[in-house]
């Protein structure tokens, strides 16, 4: 059993705030043990509730369509939320409720240790860019302690404005130079070496 899983019996058991009294189920996340890229959303939804999974739903089915476009499948990446289990009417996340939940993605993201987090939404960016507005800073990136922290609105928001459809499209299409930029080139090592050897 990986670590990974212990943490979901763990999130699975939470009764640390009140969501847990209401919810179907848990959703703790899925995805690749090892990969490089982690998309963290806000919240289950309806869907995510029954099923357990995240991203299951309408805004799921679009997220979706965002990885084939660039030639992924969500068995490839990992996926996860701010909260783990739903508030109730899909009403926003309280602050209250993203700090108790903070404690499970911050040992997902140590256990997963990926090279990208994309974060969807804005109360995951909330997280990561502290201070900043979604419609400014989609599409951007920044990198601290070797990671690349990447916002862009949430698939749910191209359910309700269709006009962000090709804006979130725009900046998915952004990921594969990014994911590019955490590879070590060829020329990268074949310079590294001599600098090895001429430390002996």
């Amino acid at each position: 059993m990986s670590a990974l899983t212990d943490l979901y019996k763990e999130i699975t058991d939470c009764r640390q705030c009140d969501l847990c009294r209401q919810r179907n189920r848990a959703v703790p996340g899925e995805g690749a043990e090892e990969a490089a890229i982690v998309f963290i959303g806000e919240a289950p939804g309806w869907h995510e509730d029954q099923q357990g999974r995240p991203f299951v739903g309408p805004a799921g089915q679009f997220l979706d369509e965002l990885l084939a476009l660039i030639g992924m499948k969500r068995q490839e990446v990992y996926i996860c939320n701010v909260l783990k289990c739903r508030p109730p009417g899909n009403r926003d996340p309280l602050p209250i409720e993203i700090k108790t939940c903070q404690q499970w993605l911050d040992r997902q993201l140590g256990l997963l240790r990926p090279n990208i987090i994309v974060t969807l939404g804005r109360y995951s960016m909330a997280r990561f860019f502290p201070g900043q507005t979604i419609s400014k800073i989609h599409g951007k990136a920044r990198r601290e302690d070797g990671i690349i922290y990447y916002a862009m609105y949430h698939p749910a928001a191209a359910l309700h404005q269709q006009n962000l459809r090709e804006t979130i499209r725009a900046d998915m299409l952004k990921i594969p130079s990014l994911l590019a930029e955490t590879k070590p080139s060829p020329d990268t090592k074949a310079t590294e070496k001599p600098q090895q050897l001429s430390l002996l």
